[in-house]
């Protein structure tokens, strides 16, 4: 017997033996491979339901929604890069205090010392990433555990963010340009009946577009390398999910200001982070050293750079985070940023980060961010008590440390179940 002959009877055998799977089937196997992203997009929505209903609608009109994402913003620009500290397997518990810190020296820059405020802000953020490169460097070449040196620091940024607002208490912040950063919006170019911000609606339009257009080039590009892509209908199904989530929410900024420059200074940290992690050769050194750091370090990583590097992100973006927190207060005061630590990694580990490392990604930390502002946001619109707030937002973290966990468990027990069976041997006549 040829070996074509032998090839032929073995695709027939394994053909023959498999059994075709039903549509519930599909859909269970789908659901627990995915179960990461399918609980985070449910969570999103119950919560935004629950609350609409709880408020009597005050939670998704147009101006709550608004404060909601410049609220958001700001957790959401850390939360960046938390996910990626979280998957080389360390922690930044500094981020919060050293947030209102950075943001109070960005305003005494512009008020006391009078400079002008795009020079204030590259000051500051080049100032995380100092702090950040120092972080790195204690992590990564002297050995000491990141839980150490961030809260280290997140007890010292307590005390320099009391220190630079001793005198006054709190500083106004004056600048323009400065105020518009988080309380600005884009022109609205053209209105047109309840409309009022026709250029949100243009940019949104064209978001969803580039989206879609995006994800099918992506799932064209796996096939064509003959890599194993997502079932039709769940393709679809998170498009039309995006688009209605995204579809309304737009319609609600063109129908009061807009679009606001947080929003699209947000956007733009997204793409930068999410590029740097899926199109450069720093970004698969980051899940590989995630991943399994001895094997990373043997095949030629260097870990103390790339550690580094991920803790200068990280320190930019407080820094960043801080400028839009003062902006949004337009002052800095001796409690910015408190607790916003526990929104930032709560966040990153609703949208999926694995707190064993190796796994995450921005866009679902900044789901997961939105989950958690939206939470907070909720319970004050409905007057729940703040006691009652700090257990929730401290249950979340540990109910969605725990459900990573079972749900790492869930998808390892898919891939057994779902694996083909052996092919049997063909003995040759």
């Amino acid at each position: 017997m040829s070996n074509t002959q032998i090839s032929a009877i073995r695709k027939a055998t394994v053909a023959d033996s498999t059994p075709r799977e039903t549509i519930g089937q599909s859909i269970s196997r789908v659901i627990r491979s995915n179960i990461r992203n399918s609980v985070m997009f449910l969570v999103l929505i119950i919560v935004f339901v629950v609350f609409a209903v709880w408020s009597k609608g005050t939670f998704v009109n147009s101006f709550n929604l608004t404060m909601l994402v410049a609220q958001t913003c700001v957790v959401g620009v850390m939360a960046c890069g938390m996910t990626l500290v979280i998957v080389i397997r360390h922690i930044d518990l500094s981020v919060g205090y050293m947030c209102g810190f950075l943001g109070a020296v960005a305003v005494i820059l512009m008020e006391t010392v009078h400079l002008p405020a795009i020079l204030a802000i590259i000051m500051v953020v080049a100032l995380g990433a100092v702090i950040g490169l120092g972080e790195g460097m204690l992590i990564g070449k002297v050995g000491i555990p990141a839980f150490v040196v961030t809260l280290g620091l997140m007890i010292a940024g307590h005390g320099l963010e009391l220190l630079s607002t001793q005198k006054t208490g709190t500083i106004i912040a004056n600048n323009a340009f400065f105020l518009q950063l988080s309380n600005g919006f884009l022109p609205p170019i053209f209105t047109f009946g309840t409309i009022s911000s026709g250029s949100t609606l243009v940019i949104g339009v064209v978001g969803v577009v580039l989206f879609v257009v995006l994800q099918i080039s992506s799932r064209a590009r796996l096939a064509s390398h003959g890599l194993v892509v997502e079932d039709a209908w769940w393709f679809i199904l998170k498009i039309v999910l995006v688009f209605a989530i995204v579809g309304f929410l737009v319609y609600k900024f063109a129908t009061f200001n807009g679009i606001s420059y947080a929003l699209i200074i947000l956007g733009a940290v997204v793409v930068f982070v999410a590029s740097l992690q899926s199109r450069t050769r720093l970004g698969r050194h980051i899940f590989g050293l995630g991943g399994n750091p001895e094997a990373a370090e043997l095949s030629g990583v260097n870990v103390v750079k790339v550690t580094a590097l991920v803790f200068v992100i990280m320190g930019s973006l407080v820094g960043l985070g801080g400028v839009l927190l003062a902006s949004r207060m337009a002052a800095a005061n001796p409690t910015a940023g408190q607790g916003s630590e526990l929104l930032v990694i709560a966040g990153c580990f609703i949208g999926g980060c694995s707190p064993a490392g190796g796994i995450g990604r921005v866009t679902g930390s900044l789901i997961g961010a939105l989950i958690m502002q939206s939470l907070v946001s909720g319970m004050l619109i409905v007057h729940i008590a703040i006691s009652y707030q700090y257990v929730v937002q401290g249950g979340i973290l540990v109910l969605a440390v725990l459900f990573d966990i079972l749900s790492r468990r869930i998808s390892a027990a898919t891939r057994v179940v779902d694996q083909p069976p052996a092919t049997p041997a063909v003995v040759s006549a």
